[in-house]
This record gives structure tokens, C-alpha cells and sequence, in this order.
């Protein structure tokens, strides 16, 4: 076996994922049983590039843990060979990775402009912010937090009726470029609550009482670049020192345990910490944005995807927050509520215990603001699609999210501190 590992390496060398053609690529899915097995994985990963879906980093494997990982065209079989060989469990959960990319775009919304069932690229949605605020001037402000590394403005938009003194929530979208439903998330939020406004009672009481600030893309140059270059990007892309590697993992990048458990000090990683906690102009604008509006941000909800969770602090420890019992009932009440829709079914629960452990992430580190209702969704679906989720499933997907967004937000209402 250990010589099919090696022959595998040899070969790897000239074929990296620069071609960036996805025709071919597979994405496996294994149940490693043993130290062995995730020995194996693990130097998989070092003489060849794997890119990790779930968990995020091969140093996160553990024995029994369902792995998801995406390979080149060249080494599937060779893969699969070493996976026959060595025992392990897998199925291929994606057999062509271009066939499934191609297939995202299956919404009948065929319209060339900005539609919530379909996905829309940086510019559409852009202009989009800038609309929705012009027509609905008396519920929507829009105003830019800061711009990325390659210049562009970061606009956040401001939900809900002026009023005195009102408490908000904070909600973004696209911290990992790679995952669209996260993005399509947030203007769908926006899209509800300007369409059933004075309909919607439950909508209607929370933007007259609430403000909601809501940040639809938070790593645009990331986003920008999934759709015009590699669409299983997940950084931002800053320039690194010293290395041709680019980008930092947004959402280790935060001080909340920065660069401990789960975060990664090699620019060339997908966990990649940065250079420093808020190296990231995106990271600090959202940072510091949230530090001036303390006194009023009462909630924190950050959307990724994919693997149908609702997180809450802690991820860069195992220990539980102090208000554990209160934040695992509201969780698992928002999950209930999330799958009497569509009966999607979502696992709840601290981070570090619940997934893997994953330090410098902005749930963590809001929490540890003083931010008490502080939660991470990790929408649809399980894999079966994975970061490639089609169009058709937005609908279904926001819908149902849009339920326990709901409860959460009106459990807030009502226990302002």
C-alpha cells in the first residue's frame, strides 16, 4: 500500500489544481476507523493536493469522523485504488465535480438581472443593495463598512423602522467564498422582510422593535474570484509574505483563541489564521464595526455552509460558555422550528464538540464581546452536494432557515439584557 502512496506522490508533483478544469475531479467521502486509516489521509494529503470539504483540514481527522475531500482527475483512481487497499470505508459522493458545478445552475429564474432563486455574482448583488435601499427607503439604509484587499466597498444594509433606542442583531453572509446558499441567504433574509412587512406579523413586530444589520458578503474578493477563476476558493485573497500562496481564512482570523486548535499558521493552508488577529482589511472591518455598535448588538448570526448545524461558542475551546443551557434550548427550538418546513434535519450544539475544534472564528469571538446569542448555521446539505448546492434548492433551503432565524430573533426580543 505504502508504495501505491508513493507512486501516487510521484505523479502528483506536475499535476496541480492550477488548470482549475474540474472535469474528472471526485469527491470522496471516507470513514477512517482508526489511527491507521487517518495516518493514511494524512499522508494522502502530504504528497498530493486534496482539498478538504469536511472538516476543513486533514489535521482535524479523526478516527470514526466522516471525511469528505475533493481530488484531481489524474489520482481519483489511484485514490480509490489506496482506499480499496487500506480497507477504509468510502463512497464517491461526487463523481464529476465540473458536471455538478455545471448543474448548480438549474433555476428556472432565467432572468439576466438579480433574482433570490438563482445565484448571483459580486456586481448583480452590488447593485442589488444599492436598489433595495432606493425603493424601500423607510425600512433599508445602506452604507459601506470598509473595503476588501482589492478595493472594494463592504456595504452593509440597516433593517427596520427608526425608532429610539433600538437594540440590533447582526447577521453576514460569505465569510468562505466558496459557499454560495450563504450569500443567497442573506438577500433572501432582506427580500422577506421588506415583502412582508405589515403582513407578517412575527417579521413586522421584530423590524419595528429590532434593527437588523445585515452583511451579504463579508470575503467579496473570494467570492469575485469563484466566479471568475476557481469556484472552490475559500480565502480572502490577500498576498502573503514570503510565499506565492494568497489568502487568509476569514473566519480563523479573529482574537478568539487566534491560531490555536484547528486554525493553521501556513499561509499555503486552507485554515490559513493570517498574520495576525483582523490581518484581514475584511476581518477588521467587521470587527470594528461591531465594537462600535456594541451597546445595541444583542445577536450575532454568521450563515456557512455546508452540513445542516447550529452552532454556538465555543469553538477554540472545549470549554462551554456560561450561558450553555440557555443558547443549546434556543438552538435546539430554532432547529425544530427549521425542520418543521421541509423536515431538514439539523444537529445543534457547542462548536468545538459538535464539529471540530476551530479557533479565531467570529462566533467565538462576538460572544466574547459580551455578545450573549451568538450562532454559526451550516446550511443544506449533507454532502450530497456539498459547496455545490443547486439552484433549485435555494428556495427550500432560505425558507426554512428564514424559520429559525425567526424564533431566534424573537427569542432575543424578548430577553433583552
Amino acid at each position: 500500500m505504502w508504495a501505491l502512496l508513493v507512486l501516487i506522490g510521484a505523479a502528483s508533483v506536475s499535476a496541480h489544481l492550477q488548470d482549475l478544469s474540474f472535469d474528472g475531479q471526485k469527491v470522496f467521502r471516507v470513514l477512517p476507523q482508526n489511527d491507521e486509516q487517518v495516518e493514511i489521509l494524512n499522508f494522502l494529503a502530504s504528497i498530493m493536493e486534496v482539498d478538504f470539504w469536511q472538516p476543513d483540514s486533514v489535521t482535524l481527522v479523526r478516527p470514526k469522523m466522516q471525511v469528505d475531500f475533493r481530488v484531481d482527475a489524474e489520482k481519483s483512481f489511484n485514490v480509490e485504488d489506496l482506499l480499496k487497499e487500506s480497507g477504509m470505508e468510502y463512497q464517491v459522493l461526487i463523481d464529476n465535480v465540473q458536471a455538478a458545478m455545471d448543474a448548480q445552475f438549474d433555476s428556472k429564474a432565467r432572468t439576466s438581472g438579480h433574482s433570490y432563486e438563482k445565484y448571483n455574482n459580486w456586481d448583480t448583488i452590488a447593485a442589488w443593495t444599492a436598489d433595495i435601499a432606493a425603493q424601500n427607503p423607510d425600512l433599508i439604509s445602506r452604507s459601506v463598512i470598509g473595503e476588501t484587499y482589492e478595493g472594494r466597498p463592504m456595504y452593509l444594509l440597516k433593517l427596520g423602522k427608526s425608532g429610539q433606542n433600538k437594540k440590533a442583531i447582526f447577521m453576514d453572509c460569505g465569510f468562505h467564498a466558496r459557499e454560495w446558499i450563504s450569500p443567497a441567504f442573506c438577500q433572501w433574509f432582506v427580500k422577506e422582510a421588506v415583502e412582508t412587512y405589515g403582513k407578517d406579523t412575527v417579521l413586522t413586530t421584530l423590524l419595528d422593535k429590532l434593527d437588523f444589520y445585515v452583511l451579504p458578503v463579508v470575503n467579496i474578493d473570494g467570492y469575485v474570484y469563484t466566479w471568475t477563476n476557481d469556484r472552490m476558493w475559500r480565502k480572502t485573497r490577500s498576498k502573503n509574505a514570503g510565499t506565492t500562496c494568497r489568502g487568509t481564512d476569514p473566519n480563523r482570523n479573529l482574537d478568539a483563541g487566534w491560531c490555536t486548535l484547528g486554525a493553521s499558521s501556513s499561509p499555503c493552508a486552507s485554515t490559513y489564521c493570517g498574520s495576525a488577529p483582523e490581518s484581514e482589511k475584511e476581518t477588521k472591518a467587521l470587527a470594528d464595526f461591531i465594537r462600535e455598535h456594541l451597546s445595541t448588538i444583542k445577536a450575532y448570526l454568521t450563515i456557512h455552509s455546508y452540513s445542516q448545524l447550529l452552532l454556538f461558542p465555543y469553538s477554540y475551546t472545549y470549554n462551554l460558555p456560561s450561558n450553555y443551557q440557555e443558547l443549546n434550548s434556543i438552538a435546539k427550538a430554532a432547529s425544530q422550528e427549521l425542520a418543521s418546513l421541509h423536515k431538514t434535519k439539523y444537529t445543534y450544539g457547542p462548536g468545538a464538540e459538535t464539529i471540530y475544534p476551530a479557533a479565531g472564528g467570529s462566533d467565538d469571538w462576538a460572544y466574547d464581546q459580551g455578545i450573549k446569542y451568538s450562532f454559526t448555521f451550516e446550511l443544506r446539505d449533507t454532502g450530497r452536494y456539498g459547496f455545490l448546492l443547486p439552484e433549485s434548492q435555494i428556495k427550500p433551503t432560505c425558507e426554512e432557515t428564514l424559520l429559525a432565524i425567526k424564533y431566534i430573533a424573537n427569542y432575543v426580543l424578548e430577553h433583552l439584557y
